[in-house]
C-alpha cells in the first residue's frame, strides 16, 4: 500500500516468523556470566555467545541451514557444536540437516573451529557430557556399529567404553568425573530406558532397570548428577506410579529416595546450583509451572511455588544466586526469557512478534478415554473451515504455547484444533503406552472423535476440514487421508512417513529401534502390522487433494519412501503437489519456513472452498 514500509505492509503471520527469537541461555558452571543461546536474528537459527558482564554478544556458527546443537564448557572457555551434513556421498557437497556429523569446538572469545574429538568418525549424536578438566563423554550411533560411547581426554585418542546394537546414549557425568550415567535399551524396548552407571574405564558400578529385562513397561530417565563434589546421587525420572516423576538414587550405596511431590500430571526436575534444592517443572493438561523442592536439611518449605504466568515453560534454569530464568509463552503471547527477579533476561533487538488468540480446552470422550484438544478460532461465529494440526513425536504433546503456524491459519479465517491423542505424553504412562501394534490407527480414532465433536458443536464446517501435520503428524495425515477418505477435504503432510516399510529400512538406527518397539518387530517379522499402519497401503482410497513437503536429507522420514507414495498418486492422476527442499527434518531458515507455510495456504486457497481469507 502507498506510503507503507515493507515491514508495515508485511502480513501479520509473516511478522511472527521473522521476529527475532532467542532460546533459554545456558551458562558456564565456573563462569556463570558466560552464556550460550540460539537465535534467528540473521534469518537462520544459529548459536551465539553472551558475556553478561560486558553485554557483548557474538555469533558462533554460520552455516547455510543453521545450527542449534551446542554446549558450553564448564569453564566457559569453549563452545562445542555439532556439525552435520556428512552423509553425502558427493565430496564438498554437505547434506545439511542429515543429523550425521562430528562435534566441533570454538573458543568463547572467537577464533577458528577445530574438531573436538579428532579420533571419532562422523555419526548420529548420542549425548555429550563435559568435565571441568577438559574430558568429554561422547555418545554416537551408526547403522554399522549401533550405539557406542567414548571417553575423550585432551591430547589423547578416544577410548570406547560401551557398545550395543540397541539404542543407548550419554545421560550425565558426575561432578567429580568418576561416574558416567548411560541410558540404554538393551532389553529391546526403545520406549522405556534403563540406566547403567559405569566408571570412565567402562566398568559397571550399578544398574537400575524398571523394565526388569523388558518384561514391564516402566521407563527411567537421567535428570542429572548432584552438582557438588562428594555427592554421588543421581536425579532419576521414573514411572512407577503411572506418570513421570523424580527420585534420588545413589549408585554407590544403592539407596533410592522417593520425593513427595504431590502434584497431578508429569513432574520433571533439575538441581539448584548448590545441590540444596530441586527446580521442579510440573506439566498438567497442556500447561506447565515451576516449583522449588527443598531437599532434607535445606531451609524453607519442602515445596514452594516459583511464580510464572499461566501458559507453558519450555525450559528453566536456577542461577547461582538462586534466581530462576525460564523461557515462557502462551498461545496468545510470544516467547520471552524471564527471571524471577522480574526482568526480561534476554530481549532480542528488532520488531516483536504479534500475538495471536488464546486457546480453549475441549475434552472429548473417545474409545480409549477422555481426549484433550486445544482450540483456537478467529473472530465471529462458526462453523469455520478448520485445520486439525496434528503434533509429531508421537511421544510429544501440544500445549498452551506460542506457535506461528497455527496462528497463521487463524489469521486466514480458520479454526485450529490440536489433539493430544493416545500416544501423547503429559497424560500418564497408560495414555502414552497405549500406542502399540495398531500404530497410527489408534491415534486416528481419537482424532475422529474430536472431529465429530468439532462438527456437532458448531465449531467446524464438515465440508471444509483439513488434516495437517509434520513428522508423525504428517504420517497421521497421509494415513488419515486413506483410512478416513470421506472425512477430510484436504491433506497437508510435512516430512511424513508415507511408506512405512521403506521408511524403516532407510531411517536412522534409533528410529528403527522405536518402530520395532511400536510394531512388535521388523517388517519381515510382522509384515501385517507394517502393512496395516502404512499410508501406502491405502493410497488408492485417497479422495481429497494432498500436499506434501519433504526434506531431501531427512534421516527420520527419508525421501525415498515419500517418492514411493507420490508415484502412486501420480499413477492415479490424483490431485497433489510435492515440495522438496534441501534440508533434513524441517528447516532452520526463516525464509524457508515462511515459504512452506505460504505454499500450504495457497494450496488451501486453490483446492478448498473456504470462504476464508487466504491472502
Amino acid at each position: 500500500m502507498e506510503g507503507m514500509t515493507d515491514a508495515e505492509a508485511m502480513p501479520t503471520w509473516e511478522k511472527r516468523f521473522r521476529a527475532p527469537r532467542v532460546s533459554l541461555p545456558d551458562w558456564a558452571e565456573y563462569a556463570p556470566d558466560r552464556s550460550l543461546f540460539v537465535s534467528n536474528a540473521t534469518g537462520t537459527f544459529e548459536l551465539y555467545t553472551w558475556d553478561r558482564k560486558s553485554g557483548h554478544q557474538r555469533q558462533v556458527t554460520d552455516r547455510p541451514d543453521g545450527t542449534t546443537d551446542g554446549v558450553l564448557s564448564h569453564d566457559g572457555e569453549w563452545i562445542w557444536w555439532f556439525d552435520d551434513g556428512m552423509s553425502s556421498s558427493v565430496p564438498d557437497l554437505p547434506s545439511y540437516g542429515d543429523e550425521f556429523g562430528v562435534w566441533m569446538r570454538q573458543p568463547f572469545a572467537g577464533g577458528p573451529d577445530e574438531p573436538a574429538a579428532p579420533g571419532l568418525a562422523a555419526s548420529y549424536p548420542g549425548g555429550l557430557a563435559l568435565h571441568r578438566d577438559g574430558a568429554a563423554v561422547i555418545g554416537r550411533s551408526t547403522d554399522e556399529d549401533g550405539s557406542t560411547i567414548h571417553v575423550v581426554r585432551p591430547g589423547e585418542q578416544p577410548v570406547e567404553i560401551y557398545r550395543h546394537r540397541e539404542s543407548a546414549g550419554v545421560g550425565d557425568l558426575s561432578h567429580d568425573g568418576s561416574l558416567i550415567a548411560i541410558e540404554h535399551t538393551e532389553h529391546g524396548d526403545a520406549m522405556h530406558s534403563a540406566i547403567r552407571i559405569v566408571r570412565p574405564d567402562g566398568s559397571t558400578v550399578a544398574e537400575l532397570d524398571d523394565t526388569h529385562g523388558g518384561t514391564e513397561e516402566l521407563g527411567l530417565s537421567v535428570m542429572g548428577f548432584a552438582p557438588v563434589d562428594g555427592d554421588s546421587r543421581l536425579l532419576v525420572g521414573h514411572q512407577r506410579r503411572g506418570r513421570w516423576e523424580p527420585m534420588l538414587w545413589d549408585p554407590l550405596t544403592g539407596v533410592e529416595t522417593p520425593l513427595e511431590i504431590d502434584l497431578p500430571g508429569d513432574v520433571g526436575a533439575d538441581w539448584y546450583a548448590d545441590g540444596s534444592a530441586l527446580l521442579v517443572e510440573h506439566e498438567y493438561q497442556a500447561r506447565s509451572e515451576l516449583w522449588r523442592y527443598a531437599l532434607a536439611g535445606a531451609p524453607g518449605a519442602p515445596l514452594s511455588r516459583v511464580d510464572t504466568p499461566a501458559g507453558t515453560v519450555s525450559g528453566a534454569t536456577a542461577r547461582p544466586d538462586g534466581t530462576v530464568e525460564f523461557l515462557w509463552s502462551s498461545a496468545a503471547q510470544p516467547p520471552e526469557v524471564r527471571s524471577t527477579n522480574g526482568t526480561v533476561v534476554l530481549d532480542p533487538p528488532g520488531p516483536k512478534a504479534p500475538g495471536s488468540v488464546p486457546v480453549t480446552d475441549a475434552w472429548v470422550d473417545g474409545p480409549g478415554g477422555r481426549i484433550h484438544a486445544l482450540v483456537q478460532q478467529p473472530p465471529g461465529a462458526g462453523p469455520f473451515p478448520t485445520v486439525f494440526d496434528i503434533h509429531g513425536g508421537p511421544t510429544w504433546h501440544d500445549s498452551d504455547a506460542f506457535a506461528s503456524s497455527p496462528a497463521a491459519w487463524v489469521d486466514h479465517g480458520f479454526a485450529v484444533v490440536r489433539v493430544n491423542y493416545r500416544g501423547s505424553t503429559g497424560y500418564g504412562r497408560a495414555w502414552t503406552d497405549a500406542l502399540k501394534h495398531r500404530v497410527g490407527l489408534i491415534e486416528l480414532e481419537d482424532i475422529a472423535a474430536v472431529r465429530e465433536w468439532a462438527v456437532s458443536s458448531g465449531l467446524a464446517d464438515p465440508e471444509r476440514l483439513v488434516l495437517a501435520g509434520g513428522s508423525w503428524g504428517g504420517y497421521l495425515t497421509l494415513l488419515g487421508m486413506g483410512t478416513q477418505p470421506d472425512a477430510w477435504a484436504l491433506g497437508l503432510a510435512a516430512v511424513p512417513v508415507a511408506d512405512y516399510v521403506t521408511a524403516y529400512h532407510d531411517e536412522m538406527e534409533a528410529l528403527k529401534a522405536m518402530d520395532r518397539t511400536l510394531l512388535g518387530g521388523t517388517p519381515e517379522e510382522v509384515p501385517e502390522r507394517f502393512e496395516a499402519s502404512s499410508p501406502l497401503t491405502y493410497v488408492d482410497a485417497v479422495r481429497a487433494p494432498v500436499y506434501i513437503s519433504a526434506g531431501v536429507n531427512d534421516p527420520r522420514c527419508p525421501i525415498r519412501q515419500v517418492e514411493n507414495y507420490v508415484q502412486r498418486l501420480e499413477e492415479r492422476g490424483h490431485p497433489h503437489e510435492v515440495y522438496r527442499y534441501d534440508a533434513g527434518h524441517g528447516s532452520l531458515v526463516v525464509e524457508e519456513r515462511i515459504k512452506q507455510v505460504s505454499l500450504e495456504l495457497d494450496f488451501a486457497r486453490r483446492h478448498l472452498k473456504t470462504g476464508a481469507r487466504t491472502d
